[in-house]
């Protein structure tokens, strides 16, 4: 607990970072107008903000079907980093080779909302096993999966290219001969190139809005491929205290986790999935909290593919795959792979290793396992749940004996704790949390007995996983209802 506080009061408050960074990008604009005004057009494109001021291209992948690839077509994805809608009625995707001329153009349709994402599906070689996600426009493209040029556009005619008056946004990568500055590197049928996010970094979840009109700058290329469309969560999702419905933290930040990689050991991850703060020094997440309704229940298989997670800040070290390998503990999710089982994408994205803890299997694959199940038949049966989970303190006893840490210093928690909030289906979720309101809080022993006795017995008040671990849960939760609904120890039926 000492340390869990002692990390909290190092950090600045979510009021207080907003504000330096308002305040910080009201000074870098306005120093950016006085700059341009100064020098007026000695400069064919003058350099802007780093966020940008309008739809971005975020994404372009042109390996869509050819061998040795899983997504089944190329795509392009937009981004809006303003803070209002925007209509794309008249406006198109255009595409040339590395020394063509723009003649292949997909018009769009629809408009694409405030910090979301917009996703263009287009050709496809042929092979793949994986369906992209739902297209908000579908074309016939076929993108060059190492070079060519890409532009958005606001006409549905043909542009001559990155400076034409029509063009809103341009990509160059490869051997193109036409780019805003200076070209990206060129891709293969495995990678694709993604525009940095917000901060200037490659974090998820905090959208993909750099620009500063040098595409060598501004993206990066990247192998790990998660199209995002008009349906995926806003991004950045306002980090605290919004309440925004099915927003993994829309309850509360509990240990006012910030992006801020200075906060190594509260470092926010924001994912389409779920969002976490990861411990750079215990090599884990301190708590992982997600969402779950009916649509995130479906039938894709269980993938398997545990793996390092690539999007920790640069030098970081990253668990891989085997480092749990012959510790007797398993790896242990905090989201679970079934609760994420509605395309292969968010499957695949539960077994990250940073969403992983060493887990005592007899708590893992029974009592905690058992809780899982329990709460999906909750969402079954017409509910949606807000869930965050982690581990506290150090030494847990796995088949193989007591351990403190494994691998390369991954710590294994002395006990697992976990609360769950039920909501009937419905909008507006914050204000729905009542003094009645169903909450479960349980805490295990992660060792080899907890398996003699079912989750209900371990059954808690948040109050009291606050005064063990130092979080605040439910923060954005109004106070009195907050004091009612953690005071007291659920005893609902368990199966």
């Amino acid at each position: 607990m000492l340390e869990s506080r002692m990390v909290q009061n190092t950090i600045f408050s979510e009021k207080n970072k907003k504000n330096l960074k308002r305040k910080t990008a009201y000074l870098v604009c306005s120093s950016l107008v006085f700059f341009s005004s100064a020098l007026g057009n000695l400069f064919t494109k003058p350099a802007q903000a780093a966020i940008g001021t309008h739809v971005v291209i975020s994404e372009v992948y042109g390996g869509g079907g050819n061998s040795g690839t899983s997504y089944k077509n190329d795509y392009i994805e937009l981004y809006n980093p303003t803070d209002s809608s925007v209509s794309l009625s008249g406006w198109s995707i255009q595409y040339a080779s590395s020394t063509g001329i723009f003649s292949s153009i997909t018009n769009l349709t629809g408009s694409i909302g405030s910090h979301q994402y917009y996703l263009i599906k287009e050709a496809s070689g042929g092979g793949g096993t994986v369906d992209l996600p739902a297209a908000d426009v579908t074309g016939t493209i076929n993108l060059s999966a190492s070079s060519g040029k890409v532009a958005l556009a606001k006409v549905t005619t043909a542009v001559s290219g990155s400076t034409n008056s029509n063009v809103v946004d341009f990509v160059g990568f490869g051997s193109a001969n036409d780019s805003e500055t200076t070209p990206v590197g060129t891709l293969s049928a495995t990678t694709s190139i993604e525009r940095k996010d917000n901060n200037g970094g490659t974090a998820q979840g905090q959208g993909n809005g750099w620009d500063t009109n040098n595409n060598a700058n501004d993206f990066v290329i990247t192998s790990s491929l998660v199209p995002q469309n008009s349906s995926s969560t806003a991004e950045p999702s306002t980090n605290t205290k919004t309440g925004t419905d099915n927003d993994h933290i829309g309850l509360g930040n509990p240990s006012d986790a910030t992006n801020n990689i200075s906060n190594s050991n509260n470092y926010l991850m924001v994912k389409p999935q779920y969002d976490l703060s990861y411990n750079n020094s215990k090599h884990e997440p301190n708590w992982v909290s997600w969402h779950v309704g009916s649509s995130d229940l479906g039938s894709v298989a269980r993938q398997d593919d545990f793996r390092a997670d690539t999007t920790l800040p640069s030098g970081w070290y990253q668990v891989t795959a085997s480092e749990f390998s012959g510790s007797g503990f398993d790896r242990g999710h905090m989201c679970p792979s079934a609760d994420r089982t509605s395309t292969v994408a968010n499957n695949s994205a539960t077994f990250l290793m940073s969403n992983m803890i060493p887990q005592a299997p007899n708590n893992n694959e029974i009592t905690w396992a058992n809780l899982e199940e329990y709460s999906r038949s909750l969402v079954s049966a017409g509910n949606e749940l807000y869930v965050i989970s982690g581990g506290y303190g150090s030494g847990g006893a796995g088949s193989n004996g007591y351990k403190t840490t494994v691998g390369n210093g991954v710590v294994v928690p002395a006990k697992t704790w976990k609360v769950v909030v039920v909501l009937p289906n419905g909008n507006n979720d914050l204000s729905r949390v009542t003094a009645s309101t169903r909450v479960i809080a349980v805490v295990l022993p992660n060792d080899q007995t907890t398996s003699s006795h079912p989750w209900s017995y371990y059954r808690v008040s948040v109050d009291s996983i606050e005064s063990m671990t130092g979080y605040d849960f439910l923060s954005s939760v109004p106070a009195n209802v907050q004091s009612a609904v953690e005071a007291s120890v659920d005893n609902g039926p368990t199966n």
